[in-house]
């Protein structure tokens, strides 16, 4: 069953709203396996690439998303809680532990995001800052595979 097609079978009796299609951006696979698990409840992403890039909308609360794995099997939807756009070097303990990931430690996080960070932003030509804006998102899944 693909994204599309879950996300389908979930809206049969439903009536909702705008839908996004993704995959995590670094281990697909492993991330997607703690959502689904309902130990990542949480994901951050570089505010500065949606300004730049400008095809996709930043997240809302209550909508539904078809996380899918690095095959673009759709493994569960979730449906986003919170949102929250704060400073990366004031980004909370609490939520680097909501996004599962590593010791689940603020200072695994930071370490891990910003060389992600600084990747992402650097194929589009923008530089890595402390102060930049993350936006945080918070959710729970919805419909398992």
């Amino acid at each position: 069953m693909n994204a599309k097609e879950m996300w389908q079978v979930y809206c049969q009796e439903r009536d909702l709203g705008r839908v996004d299609f993704w995959q995590y951006g670094v281990a697909a696979d492993k991330l997607a396996k703690l959502t689904l698990d309902g130990v990542k409840t949480a994901t951050a992403s570089a505010y500065d690439l949606y300004l730049f890039d400008n095809t996709e909308d930043l997240p809302e609360i209550n909508q539904y998303s078809v996380i899918s794995d690095s095959k673009d099997e759709a493994i569960c939807i979730i449906k986003t809680n919170k949102v929250t756009l704060v400073p990366f070097n004031e980004v909370t303990a609490e939520h680097a532990h909501k996004e599962g990931e590593g010791d689940r430690s603020l200072a695994y996080w930071r370490k891990v995001h910003q060389e992600f960070f600084t990747d992402c932003l650097k194929e589009v030509g923008l530089l890595f800052k402390e102060e930049m804006i993350v936006v945080c998102e918070e959710f729970e899944v919805v419909y398992p595979r």
